[in-house]
């Protein structure tokens, strides 16, 4: 069973799952905000998981684009594409700042440094006049795509979407599987040999770097449009911990764990309170109805308990075991 030759089977399932989903009862808006969290983890997950580099800033991608985009489409009137480029483009200058600091440290200094310059990012949004202060930018329109297609239905945005989040992760893929792609996961796994190689490992490093903080962008600027705001929240530093808790949860270094990671973080702090009621009819313990007021509690437990029990991550175990499977199926073939 070899894992590389299920996986396009199990992304065109998903795929044809996510075209059917609000044919199926559920909720577009939600489904959008998971589809934008997927990218932005997808986006993490090439820097921490092919080159190595430990990021403690992504929400000032994130963020940062999902205020640039909300002014750009609210305030000067732009098309929503208009926006999602200058949200893209504002992640890449935004990574292109922060890497060029970043990649001159290593290991713990390094990330401390995109901790820090994410922070001085949140404390300019908190005094900037037209991020709206502690209440965000409030009452961002979907416009027109290209002056003609109306974003303001749900189903058309969704579809809209969904078309920009393939194709971003699409690019991801080809990142990935490209020359240069391999020369990021050589540098991950030994870089002094790398640059005994010849290659320019901090070049390779900066360049991973904007490539990751501008498919950051784009999830926030896609966020921004789907949800008609930006806040405080998308710029803070639990959001970096967000992204790092779905990439380790689904499987750190694989295309599918940040997608798998995301679902499970981003279903459980919308739908915990649900499971408490249904736990709490169930079992007749009231208990369970305060289990919507402890989502940082339950998703702190599931940390734990993947770190503990699965190190590679659901998918990552996954794959591993399917692996496993082909090795002594081929063992047991040649005896």
């Amino acid at each position: 069973m070899n894992s590389k030759k299920i996986a396009p089977l199990g992304y065109g399932l998903l795929l044809l799952g996510l075209v059917a989903a609000p044919f199926l009862g559920a909720y577009p808006v939600f489904v959008m905000k998971l589809l934008c969290f997927a990218l932005f983890a997808s986006a993490f997950n090439l820097l921490l998981g092919y080159t190595g580099l430990l990021s403690f800033g992504h929400a000032a991608f994130l963020g940062g684009a999902a205020y640039v985009t909300g002014h750009v489409v609210k305030v000067w009137g732009a098309t929503p594409e208009l926006g999602l480029l200058a949200g893209l483009l504002s992640g890449a200058l935004l990574g292109l700042v922060m890497g060029w600091f970043t990649i001159r440290r290593q290991g713990i200094y390094a990330t401390m440094i995109t901790l820090a310059l994410a922070q001085m990012l949140f404390f300019a949004a908190l005094q900037m006049p037209f991020t709206g202060g502690e209440d965000g930018l409030q009452g961002v329109p979907r416009g027109k795509l290209f002056g003609l297609l109306d974003l303001s239905s749900d189903l058309t945005m969704y579809y809209v979407c969904l078309v920009v989040v393939v194709v971003a992760f699409l690019l991801i893929v080809r990142t990935i599987h490209s020359p240069f792609g391999q020369v990021l996961k050589g540098i991950k796994e030994n870089e002094p040999r790398a640059t005994s190689l010849g290659y320019d490992t901090n070049r390779f490093k900066l360049l991973a770097f904007v490539i990751s903080a501008a498919i950051a962008g784009l999830a926030g600027a896609l966020k921004t449009l789907v949800l008609g705001f930006a806040t405080l929240s998308d710029v803070h530093w639990s959001a970096s911990g967000h992204v790092v808790l779905m990439t380790l949860v689904g499987g750190m270094g694989t295309l599918s764990g940040p997608l798998v990671g995301a679902a499970v973080v981003v279903a459980l702090e919308n739908k915990i309170g649900e499971l408490g009621n249904l736990l709490a009819q169930l079992t007749t313990l009231d208990w369970f109805n305060s289990l919507g007021e402890s989502v940082t509690i339950v998703t702190g437990l599931i940390f734990v308990v993947c770190v503990l029990a699965f190190r590679r991550g659901i998918m990552g175990e996954l794959i591993a075991w399917m692996d496993r499977r082909r090795a002594g199926g081929g063992d047991g073939s040649a005896h």
